[in-house]
């Protein structure tokens, strides 16, 4: 071999040039190349699943600033019944910062729903009609009440930066099903990101091309530097003559340092962006939906400016945008999709960190979340996705059941609730209950974990969780470190 032969250009005598390598790639994506059974390339990419998947893909609904579980969907009587009366516990409490006041019941009504008679509060009572296929988890535990530390925990399965999103993994599992779209989308809040930004859907250790993508819906520019601005004077020719120039100096780096994946990353990026000019904004174009659909998702009167106060059109509006765009987005191959409600701290609160005012704040997010997530459970089930398409609904931790002030909630990492949807997910069920107050898991030897969820929703994706590890600084690292069980109750 020429010792200035590159590898490509190995590949190509080797394999029957470009025509070989595509074929090798088609095989691969579809699992027909001689593999151990269930093994994974360095690159990533199961030889097969593990088990027979129930589902495809993923859609995580994170509320950024923990959303108070006893005011959404955890009903609980007795704090109507001793609203008002000092707090007591029973057992010292490690407040986040001063919210050990009397009990405070919800200021939502609650009512019951669908055949499971489920109890939901007013303001996500959208959720009536598909209650019955959802699965709510009522005994989640954090292991801090700090929000970025916890914001971590639930996004990646450790509350450290420095590890891969829940999405990376999925895609460095079970690669893509589109060519010409990211295999992990992020569409975070209109206003900006959440605590960590996007240290949340970072590829950390695992190969960069597995990061998020964060697309911002709605906006003139919502996929930054995809396209030239306005008045460059970047034309078509020049503009592939630049990236044909970075390609192949990146390419010459890149054989020097066999190690390193982030110019291959940064190749496949560039050739990634070039298919997404054409196959993204067709994907994020909401105008050829049907007026039935828009109106679904409360889209179809969209007016020109809002309150400057937090309001529920506004929260609907927005949220509802990006439920209907991750619909379109799985429906093109996008294989996880994470949306995100409420950004980082600030005030007035456009986050669900409710420490003064849980109506004036939890009201209108809820009433907008609930908006979008229930028109997405109905849309994917009327189009036959929802049986495959896992829907999750997380935070990073819940409220306090006694007050902080007179109408705020305090931090509870000590319970919170998920609930998850579709995918081999078996709906009208609730598990894990907590205690009286919603303060704590009323089993708390045995409660739910995060790790716990992540090991589920890789089962129900045909993924062993304990199996899919990535060895970094002498450790073999998985998304549920060193836990997690499959919660088998909530599986169909």
């Amino acid at each position: 071999m020429h010792p200035t032969q590159t590898r490509r250009d190995f590949l190509w005598q080797s394999g029957g040039g470009l025509g070989g390598i595509a074929l090798a790639a088609m095989l691969q994506e579809q699992g027909l190349l001689a593999a151990e059974t269930g093994s994974i390339g360095a690159g990533g990419v199961l030889s097969e699943p593990h088990h027979r998947p129930k589902a495809k893909r993923v859609i995580q609904l994170f509320m950024a600033g923990a959303a108070s579980h006893i005011d959404l969907f955890d009903h609980k009587p007795m704090l109507e019944k001793h609203h008002g009366e000092p707090s007591d516990f029973g057992e010292h409490v490690e407040a986040f910062q001063n919210g050990l006041g009397p009990w405070m019941k919800s200021p939502f009504d609650f009512q019951p729903y669908g055949k499971s008679g489920k109890h939901l509060s007013e303001v996500v009572n959208d959720f009536g009609p598909v209650v019955d296929d959802m699965a709510f988890v009522h005994n989640m535990v954090g292991t801090t009440g700090v929000h970025s530390a916890a914001t971590y925990l639930q996004a990646t399965g450790f509350q450290t930066p420095g590890f891969p999103g829940a999405g990376c993994w999925v895609s460095y599992g079970l690669g893509s099903m589109n060519q010409n779209l990211p295999t992990f989308v992020v569409l975070p809040d209109q206003r900006g990101y959440a605590s960590n930004g996007p240290k949340n859907w970072s590829a950390a250790f695992l190969p960069a091309s597995h990061q998020g993508t964060a697309i911002f819906p709605g906006r003139k520019n919502p996929i930054a530097d995809l396209f030239p601005p306005a008045n460059s004077t970047v034309s078509a020719k020049s503009e592939k003559q630049t990236l044909d120039l970075l390609n192949h100096l990146n390419r010459k780096h890149a054989e020097q340092r066999e190690g390193d994946s982030r110019l291959d990353a940064r190749i496949q990026s560039y050739e990634l962006a070039a298919r997404m000019q054409l196959a993204a904004p067709e994907a994020l174009d909401i105008n050829g939906e049907t007026k039935e659909t828009l109106q679904m998702y409360g889209l179809d009167d969209v007016p020109s400016s809002f309150s400057n106060s937090i309001n529920p059109r506004e929260e609907s509006i927005y949220f509802g945008r990006k439920c209907l765009v991750a619909r379109r987005l799985i429906e093109r191959g996008v294989r996880f999709v994470q949306i995100w409600s409420g950004n980082d701290n600030g005030f007035p609160r456009r986050n669900w960190d409710s420490h003064e005012d849980i109506k004036r704040d939890h009201g209108p997010l809820a009433k907008g979340m609930a908006v979008g997530a229930s028109a997405l459970i109905r849309d994917l089930k009327q189009r036959g996705l929802l049986e495959d398409t896992i829907i999750l609904w997380t935070t990073e931790f819940g409220r306090m059941p006694s007050t902080q002030g007179s109408k705020g909630r305090d931090h509870n990492p000590y319970c919170f609730t998920n609930w998850l949807c579709g995918g081999g997910i078996k709906g009208g069920t609730t598990y894990g209950p907590s205690d009286q107050w919603g303060y704590k898991p009323l089993d708390r030897d045995q409660p739910t974990k995060v790790y716990d969820i992540h090991a589920t929703m890789l089962h129900l994706l045909g993924i062993e969780h304990e199996r899919l590890t990535v060895r970094n600084n002498g450790i073999d690292r998985r998304l549920t470190d060193v836990h997690g069980h499959v919660i088998h109750d909530i599986i169909a």
